[in-house]
């Protein structure tokens, strides 16, 4: 047998790997068998009464041993779907598969909103280049997975392919990417995989989350770019049912992205920005890859910060539907956020950076919102997980209910909040570097202001206290910090920071470089 080496790490949300390199048929069934034990060993002996050599059977959803399985809109992302469901079935699972390219939050949502599934399995790479394809793993609220999950897949993990890999693998090679004009149906020579259309009940969800006469009545003119990622056509349709005018950018089926990272940051989002200038429209709004992330652009081409716009939604959630409970956010979390709890009354907590942490808050329950710096966030009444349509659809809601464009609604809360500018660096270094880092600032002794200070004179900051463990964090009088940590997905070291000017920021992302290497 050909010998396995392909390297499988989950991160801060999941295992990604370069397509037909470390993701390839063999990795992602040796992920799957994993998973399924650790999913057993979750729900005790209800998954272990069938076993891979027993024949299959039709009744899918009939008690509480299903996982659902989607997919993104990257190469062989629906058939990798095929692939993981087959070799699920033969571990004892009943399982449905989207028929159609969804969203993460549509998997989760679904998930969560159905007692007998679970556990889901989301073909994505998020915001990744598009030569990466990747596993998110969700529980059966639909929320992402705690890292004792992951570990305890990482554990399991064994070299030998399971015993059905040859029939997978001819499964893998029959299907298709499913989409909303071309839905995936069964196979031929597989008829027990089950392909089931989940946008429907997600989308009216949606659709009941928001006052869409409001949205209508507002003569909202939205440009949308999904940047050729699982939003593509879902949000464009709901915002042109309620009566805005619309004008969807990247939303081809192009699985290369036309060399886009699909992530809402700059530069990435600049056809947005140019189109929401050119049109003069209130608003561009932005998801990622699997459209679990928002980003949004105002009037004037201006990309707004995923900060402001949580403290917007704060504001909406608290104002405008009544609604209270705890803000959580990371550590890179924006000073407006504290400002904005500490005006509407409300508790704020703050957790390592990524959404899981997040998300073991949620499960502690009394949240109202989760998010994190990157543009996901997640209200729990609607699901554990973040959800960048429905963001998107509750700020054109405030910006509805205002008759205010996001320009004029950010210029609000700065002018209420006082004004906290945010960037962040994204730094390769060599692992001799990387591994210097770390052990001088992140794992050694522990970090004393005064140690540091002289490295901040430059910069006017005053060093009021240091985080180490998620990386190392400055905490500044001034309510500025700065973050220098690895990243948990890909192989780079990432620098956040956050002051009240743009050169303040750039002075401390320059303190946050040089630190990192060495």
């Amino acid at each position: 047998m050909e010998a396995l080496v392909d390297k499988i790490h989950f991160g801060t949300d999941g295992w990604r790997a370069i397509i037909d390199e470390d993701f390839n048929p063999r990795s992602v069934a040796r992920v799957c068998v994993a998973a399924a034990q650790v999913f057993k060993k979750q729900q005790g002996d209800l998954a272990t009464s069938k076993l891979e050599s027993e024949s299959l059977s039709d009744d899918i959803g009939n008690h509480a041993n299903t996982i659902l399985v989607g997919y993104d809109c990257r190469r062989d992302a629906g058939r990798y779907a095929v692939l993981v469901a087959t070799v699920l079935i033969r571990q004892g699972f009943d399982v449905v598969i989207s028929d159609r390219y969804c969203p993460t939050p549509a998997l989760c949502w679904t998930i969560g909103h159905d007692p007998s599934i679970i556990g889901g399995i989301m073909l994505t790479s998020s915001h990744n280049p598009a030569e990466y394809l990747g596993i998110k793993l969700r529980m059966q609220d639909g929320g992402a997975s705690p890292k004792q999950f992951t570990d305890d897949v990482e554990a399991c993990l064994v070299d030998e392919l399971p015993i059905c890999f040859d029939e997978a693998l001819r499964n893998f090679d029959a299907a298709i990417n499913g989409t909303p004009e071309n839905p995936a149906t069964a196979i031929e020579q597989a008829q027990y995989l089950h392909f089931v259309n989940i946008m429907d009940a997600y989308i009216n969800a949606l659709r009941l989350a928001v006052d869409k006469t409001v949205i209508g009545n507002a003569g909202l003119k939205i440009v949308l770019d999904p940047m050729f990622g699982a939003g593509r056509g879902y949000l464009s349709g709901l915002f042109k049912e309620f009566g805005a005018e619309v004008v969807e950018v990247n939303g081809g089926n192009d699985p290369s992205f036309n060399g886009l990272h699909p992530e809402p940051v700059m530069p990435w989002v600049k056809v947005g920005a140019d189109k929401v200038a050119e049109l003069g429209f209130d608003a561009c709004f932005i998801t990622d890859g699997d459209a679990d992330r928002i980003g949004a652009i105002d009037d004037t081409g201006t990309y707004v910060s995923s900060h402001r716009i949580l403290a917007l939604l704060i504001g909406h959630l608290v104002e405008n539907h009544g609604k209270t409970g705890r803000v959580v956010r990371t550590q890179a979390g924006s000073a407006l956020l504290k400002r904005q709890c500490e005006r509407l009354g409300l508790t704020l907590t703050t957790k390592p950076i990524g959404f899981k942490w997040i998300y073991e808050e949620m499960l502690k329950g009394d949240v109202l919102i989760g998010g994190e710096e990157s543009g996901g966030m997640g209200i729990p009444d609607h699901v554990r997980e973040r959800d960048g349509l429905l963001m998107a659809l509750l700020i054109a809601e405030l910006m509805a209910k205002t008759g205010k464009n996001l320009r004029e609604l950010v210029d609000e809360l700065l002018a209420t909040l006082g004004t906290m500018e945010y960037s962040r660096r994204d730094l390769k270094l060599t692992q001799e570097q990387k591994d210097g880092f770390l052990a001088t600032h992140v794992y050694g002794e522990t970090a004393r202001p005064a140690n540091y200070q002289k490295l901040f004179d430059e910069t006017g900051e005053e060093l009021c206290s240091i985080e180490q463990g998620d990386g190392i964090k400055f905490n500044f009088a001034s309510d500025a910090w700065l973050i220098v940590r690895p990243s948990g997905t890909e192989p780079l070291v990432r620098i956040y920071a956050e002051a009240d000017s743009l050169a303040g920021v750039d002075a401390l992302l320059d303190v946050g470089v040089a630190l990192a290497q060495g």
